[in-house]
């Protein structure tokens, strides 16, 4: 879901449950408005209140961490394209081929991952458009293996070569390790249901709110304000939950960097 879309959504839904509550309470005989019953409703809204503080802090927490994460794994990842077509490079002419195929993998990738932006200009790349946005694309995965394949069917000419091999073995072998946990970091972590077990959540609350407030336009007001501060909250978590993606998106520079990098010769 679009987070800008949930946190709208969440906003006036929060709204309507403060109306149905303040609705409900006009209707209320007097009797279940007494100031016993109103206090208890005070006492649950605080109840409630602490506990929405606690699990929005921890999420909000969590998620930053994860954000902050996942942007040092992608410099990092960056720094290894870079390190794979120098040792590539290092090789010799026979990994040619393998330099263009890796860099067009390299090219797909920002094509993919940030749609938005424009795509290389002069380096050729598989064709990702029927590739999830994020996770795992097909095509490029066959790509890396082939690469794999051809890197392992080299057969070295003397001494600096094996070794150049053997690093760059190791280099690409990596490489991978580092671009499973790209995958997995780019996707969210919170389970979508759990929005909604916490959207149920803050429909009673806010529900609450209208029982104990006056109709008044103070009163809305600051319900209003709080549900816009709250929805916002939510739309910001579920963004940063999600690195490669919304308006906290991790950017392209450094991958970018390292493919400009790449083509130099």
């Amino acid at each position: 879901m679009n987070d800008l879309a949930l946190a709208g959504a969440l906003f006036f839904v929060l709204c309507g449950a403060a109306a149905l509550g303040s609705y409900v309470k006009a209707k209320l005989p007097e009797k279940h408005r007494s100031p016993e019953t109103m206090a208890l409703v005070q006492v649950t809204i605080s109840l409630l209140v602490t506990f929405t503080s606690i699990v929005l802090g921890l999420l909000t927490g969590a998620v930053t961490t994860q954000f902050q994460q996942a942007s040092r794994n992608d410099g990092g990842f960056a720094g290894q394209l870079v390190q794979v077509d120098q040792c590539l490079r290092d090789y010799g002419p026979e990994t040619a081929h393998m330099r263009q195929q890796f860099r067009g993998y390299v090219a797909a990738v920002l094509s993919s991952t940030w749609p938005d932006e424009p795509p290389p200009k002069d380096v050729s790349h598989p064709d990702v458009s029927k590739d999830p946005v994020l996770g795992e694309g097909v095509s490029l995965t066959a790509l890396l293996n082939t690469i794999r394949t051809e890197l392992r069917e080299l057969s070295p000419k003397n001494a600096v070569q094996e070794r150049v091999l053997a690093d760059c073995t190791a280099e690409y072998s990596s490489f991978l390790r580092s671009r499973w946990d790209i995958i997995e970091e780019s996707t969210s972590s919170i389970s979508p249901p759990f929005y909604g077990v916490l959207s149920i959540w803050l429909v009673i609350l806010f529900a609450s709110f209208g029982l104990i407030a006056r109709p008044n336009p103070v009163s809305g007001i600051i319900i209003a304000l709080s549900a816009l501060s709250i929805a916002v909250a939510v739309g910001v978590i579920a963004d940063l939950d999600q690195p490669y993606g919304g308006l906290f998106s991790i950017p392209s520079a450094a991958t970018r960097n390292a493919l400009a990098d790449m083509v130099r010769d």
